[in-house]
């Protein structure tokens, strides 16, 4: 696997160096669209609407349109933005892992450690599976903010971004509102259906018979000789087409389990900042998160 991203998981002042990778792959067989008289592959190119030319992709800016006005974005525009660049997955909180809705799970990334020593991330996976809680944190891909559920899946941390509450549609169905007699009879042989195709799940023994087969026609054309030279065919391409370690994990444990209670129980800046000193070590001090 490749890495996407590098960072750091940050909760308290305890610091996770870690590596990100996708942890999902498409497994459909790609496939092009050719003329159907010599197999010349067809491409798409960017017309201006207005004009008619051909548009270069570095010549293209974005844009919106509200109430039949067309507002345009230039490159200068979106960089002027205050996008967030920070390598840090910041934990906002931990919550019970049955809160989090499955309907608004999205990507599935690994982390792997990125330290010489993988204490504290190992620290971090035995918490979350103790305590049966879900991290939910902030983080920056591509120059989007993310939110994201920190779980546990094996020995592995997995990050899963999240949709905002806004993009998870309402499910209004009138339809579901009338009021339906279920009999006891009814449930029961329900009930036996289910029972008769219970089972437990295995991924691995269901497969995409249809990438199947497709990949299955492919290999028979291509022994048949039913193909074409690439080169004659589709032509050119289009040219447009680690973080700090944590030595002292048990003082950077007690500085940031100090400072929450302080901030809970309404104590004054000084007293926190009283309860934060770690104890003196002779191993350097635990490294904060950056302000």
């Amino acid at each position: 696997m490749r890495t996407i991203w590098k960072g750091a998981l940050t909760f308290g002042l305890v610091n996770v160096p870690v590596k990100v990778y996708s942890a999902t792959e498409d497994h459909d067989v790609p496939l092009h669209q050719v003329h159907d008289k010599d197999g010349g592959r067809i491409r798409y190119q960017r017309t201006c609407e207005v004009c008619g030319e051909t548009v270069a992709y570095s010549d293209i800016d974005r844009a919106y349109v509200d109430d039949g006005q067309t507002v345009v974005l230039t490159k200068d525009d979106l960089a002027a933005l205050p996008a967030e660049r920070s390598r840090e997955i910041d934990v906002v909180e931990f919550v019970p892992s049955e809160q989090v809705d499955l309907l608004t799970l999205d990507k599935a990334y690994y982390l792997e450690p990125d330290s010489k020593s993988p204490k504290a991330y190992v620290l971090l996976r035995k918490t979350l599976e103790q305590t049966d809680r879900t991290a939910i944190v902030r983080f920056t891909l591509r120059q989007k903010t993310r939110l994201a559920a920190l779980r546990v899946r094996g020995k592995v941390l997995v990050l899963q971004t999240l949709l905002w509450a806004d993009e998870v549609r309402e499910a209004d169905f009138p339809s579901l509102d009338e009021d339906v007699r279920i009999s006891k009879k009814e449930l029961e042989l329900s009930s036996s259906l289910v029972d008769s195709y219970s089972a437990d799940f295995d991924a691995e023994s269901f497969v995409d018979e249809y990438q199947k087969e497709l990949r299955t026609l492919i290999d028979a054309k291509i022994e048949a000789g039913d193909t074409f030279d690439v080169a004659d065919t589709f032509g050119e391409e289009d040219a447009d087409a680690k973080s700090g370690e944590v030595i002292d994990l048990m003082e950077a444990l007690r500085a940031s389990v100090a400072k929450s209670k302080a901030a809970r129980s309404g104590g004054t800046d000084a007293d926190s900042d009283e309860d934060e000193k770690p104890k003196k070590s002779s191993k350097p001090a635990a490294k904060k998160k950056a302000g």
